[in-house]
């Protein structure tokens, strides 16, 4: 009997047999009215199908001020800092190597293109109209819901005196919010409640978090007639996205900052920008988290606590690396004294991506019926199950719908630096197999011997030049350079399906050193739980950048969905319980290597013969080209390519019903196209062919990783902003249409509303005038005062239309009526 056959039997045999686990999986899903026919179990009643299935998305920025040096925030900030007379003083005294002061001053001297990256802006006080000064005024307080505390204590941060005049300094983040409350505020003629009250309650949407500006969705997501899921989610994301653009150029203008040499911009980056990485090599981890960690005065109730647990995930982070290290070199990667350090600053918080979150309100009135019998419980061991079998298809999204295109030099290939936070999420095994295949993919070697950097950048540029060493290309830079998915250990697995499990784990893994008991587990696929969301269902966390709104986004959150329903039907079937995928962290790092090595391009990939994980033998056995490995005895050679069409196998099969039900068949083949032609149809494709025209060559390797990941960041400012914002105008401009057209009461509102801003113009004459303008970043204050009322009116009716489906579908509570 081949391998193959010896799988498929074993596998037929674990899932066919008889399962003491199943009355009880079975019992739970029959409190959430999963239904069986005669023979058959009832697709459409399971979580997540359609009509069952709620979604939001969370969407992180990245933000840039252009100017020059003498009046950009960021750089005043470095020279008028005690830090920066403190190096300099110490330099003089011979305490100092004077390398530390002609970085920072090399950074600060040479910007061509006057870009400061998460520079903060500062305005004068005055141009506040009062609306503006309240919102800001409340922000300011200690505590919003006890203004007797006062101020923030380091309100010296946000409020100056300059030439006279009182100023306001806040991150960009903040500024959007501001501008919100400016663009309602400000005007002589108030627009109606309509306008008025739908952005009084975004406001809160606009986070002043981390590093980069964060957004998430203006209402709950539950497609209608109109739109499916995907679709949905996609375009909600580029109105958001849109109005984030004009609330920019409205405070570019309103707030005088392109008057006095500050330029906003704000737009889709995945990855930290390279001049905030120098940056951080040559400042301490303090100086670093007062200039670029965000002050958190929006989304939080006592901002400066948030500030706080920001402050604890950059220290925990930039230790966790360090510790990384040891890890190497118990692994047997690191086998000689002399190391690289990683700076004690990590800097991987600044990297930006989309987390979609869904729900299903099954699971969500099961769980708020008492007499239902479906507790957190069961809530627990379903969920962690269906991220356990969603983890197995996560390469089906990576260079596919989403990525993060990257460069590194020979001189980057430290393991220490490399490999980042990898030591915290695989087992040392798919450790040394993904590091050995990552040298061989990025051809690191010399007269066949492998080769890494050896530290003096003289050397390592030397040896690089001469032996052709280019280093490598990297599909999804973001999913390496940040610890997306820790891994359990043995006493505490983080999927097991008890409760409190990942707070067991975070207590081993805090006595490790690698985390803090008091942040958030990270994970590919988080549960989101009810008790503490207020829906049940799961959130994804591993898209980087989307190259389209509906293309990407909209195509990938479609299944997504399907994953989540797909798990479902292998539980409901009893082809997948908790036994079939052991929590062991071997067997976890054995399915997570395919997600990082897929992030990396690494081709291939080793998984073992007798692995008791029988959702992956299942997988391998529909696996072309899969042979035992000549290196590894006992493990079976697999490609990735081959692996992700696979997974395409099993969706047609074992999903047909589901597919055939969400009406997906050209979402399926499109997918195959994404596998097949990537260069063509894959956002890895391009990404890639915007970032090379943009840099004039025809291959990333033709030039310096410096060179690649600036005109990477170039693309993504200029190119993939204008993109998005004309994708996202297009979905503007057809709802506005519709609902001028429209009739009933509310529609009439709405064509009140119009004309109050449009006067006699017509909605598509208005946007085709300002289409070039706004798409450019630049338009006069009045127009985008008037777009920002058109996006608002769009969106309100969006938000209205979310609340009736909601209302109709579960009847009138005061849960959807908070929800709304």
């Amino acid at each position: 009997m081949s391998w193959a056959e010896t799988i498929k039997s074993s596998h037929l045999h674990a899932v066919r047999g008889t399962d003491e686990n199943l009355p009880s999986l079975r019992h739970m899903l029959g409190m959430l009215d999963v239904r069986y026919g005669h023979s058959d179990l009832d697709v459409s009643s399971l979580p997540f199908t359609c009509g069952d299935a709620t979604a939001g998305s969370e969407a992180e920025l990245q933000t840039v001020v252009i100017g020059k040096r003498q009046q950009v925030d960021l750089p005043l900030t470095i020279e008028q800092s005690n830090y920066y007379a403190d190096i300099l003083r110490r330099t003089m005294a011979g305490d100092t190597k004077k390398r530390v002061v002609t970085d920072l001053e090399a950074y600060l001297n040479t910007n061509s293109e006057d870009v400061w990256e998460n520079s903060w802006v500062r305005f004068p006080r005055r141009l506040l109209s009062p609306l503006t000064e309240e919102v800001l005024q409340r922000d300011l307080l200690a505590d919003k819901e006890d203004p007797s505390q006062g101020d923030r204590s380091d309100l010296q941060k946000f409020l100056f005196r300059h030439e006279g005049q009182d100023y306001v300094r806040i991150p960009v983040s903040y500024l959007l919010k501001l501008s919100l409350a400016e663009a309602v505020g400000s005007s002589s003629n108030p627009p109606p409640a309509m306008i008025r009250e739908t952005a009084l309650d975004l406001m809160g949407h606009f986070l002043n978090d981390n590093t980069s500006p964060e957004t998430f969705s203006f209402h709950v997501i539950s497609p209608t007639g109109r739109h499916g899921m995907g679709q949905a989610v996609a375009q909600e994301m580029a109105k958001r996205f849109l109005l984030t653009q004009l609330l920019t150029m409205y405070a570019n203008e309103r707030f005088r900052l392109l008057q006095n040499g500050q330029e906003a911009m704000v737009f889709y980056s995945p990855h930290p920008p390279l001049r905030q990485k120098k940056l951080n090599d040559c400042i301490s981890d303090a100086f670093y988290r007062e200039l670029f960690m965000s002050p958190c005065l929006s989304g939080w109730q006592r901002g400066e606590a948030k500030y706080d647990y920001m402050h604890l995930c950059h220290r925990v982070l930039s230790r966790s690396q360090l510790n990384a290290t040891a890890k190497l070199r118990e692994a047997g990667i690191i086998t000689k004294n002399l190391v690289t350090l990683p700076n004690t600053s990590n800097i991987s918080l600044a990297n930006n991506g989309t987390h979609v979150s869904m729900g299903s309100r099954k699971l969500g009135e099961a769980l708020k019926e008492q007499n239902s019998g479906f507790t957190k419980v069961h809530e627990k061991y379903l969920g962690d199950l269906v991220v356990k079998i969603t983890e197995h298809f996560l390469p089906l999204f990576i260079g596919t719908y989403t990525a993060a295109p990257y460069r590194r030099d020979f001189k980057d290939f430290h393991p220490e630096k490399a490999l980042a936070f990898l030591p915290h999420e695989l087992d040392y095994t798919h450790l040394r197999m993904l590091w050995r295949r990552w040298q061989k993919k990025a051809n690191l070697k010399i007269f066949g011997r492998p080769l890494t950097p050896f530290g003096p950048l003289w050397l390592d540029r030397t040896i690089s030049s001469l032996c052709g060493l280019r280093g490598d290309f990297i599909p999804d830079f973001r999913i390496i350079d940040y610890l997306v998915a820790l891994m359990s250990t043995e006493r505490s697995p983080a999927l097991d399906g008890r409760l409190h499990n990942s707070d067991r784990l975070k207590k081993d893994l805090a006595d490790l050193g690698v985390f803090d008991t008091k942040m958030s587990l990270y994970l590919f696929e988080k549960m989101r739980e009810y008790e503490a969301m207020g829906f049940s269902g799961f959130e994804a966390r591993h898209y980087s950048l989307f190259e389209q709104f509906a293309g990407d986004m909209g195509r990938a959150v479609d299944i997504q969905n399907l994953l989540y329903c797909l798990a479902y039907k292998y539980i409901a079937d009893g082809r997948i319980t908790h036994a079939h995928i052991p929590d062991r962290p071997f067997v976890e790092s054995e399915r997570r290597q395919i997600i990082f090595g897929t992030a990396i391009g690494i081709p291939t990939f080793f998984v073992r013969e007798d692995t008791d994980n029988e959702l992956m033998k299942m997988i391998i056995a529909r696996t072309e080209k899969v042979r035992h490995s000549r290196r590894y005895p006992g493990y079976l050679r697999v490609h990735n390519l081959e692996y992700r069409r696979a997974l395409l196998k099993i969706l047609r099969k074992d999903a047909a019903d589901l597919i055939e039900m969400f009406q997906m068949e050209e979402t399926i083949q499109e997918l195959a196209m994404r596998l097949e032609a990537p260069d063509r149809f894959a956002a890895l494709g391009r990404l890639t062919g915007g970032i090379l025209k943009e840099a004039g060559v025809s291959s990333p390797l033709q030039m310096s990783a410096d060179d690649f990941n600036l005109a990477a960041e170039r693309y993504y400012r200029q190119h993939l902003r204008r993109r998005h914002s004309e994708e996202a105008l297009v979905f503007l401009t057809t709802d506005l249409v519709t609902l001028g057209e429209g009739s009933g009461r509310a529609a009439q509102a709405t064509r009140q509303a119009l004309r109050f801003v449009l006067k006699e113009e017509s909605v598509s004459a208005f946007l085709a005038r300002l289409r070039s303008n706004i798409c450019a970043g630049r338009a006069p204050e009045t127009d985008l005062q008037k777009l920002i009322y058109l996006t608002l009116i769009s969106i309100h009716d969006d938000r209205r239309r979310a609340c009736q489906t909601m209302e109709a579908e579960l009847g009138e509570s005061s849960n959807v009526a908070s929800i709304c």
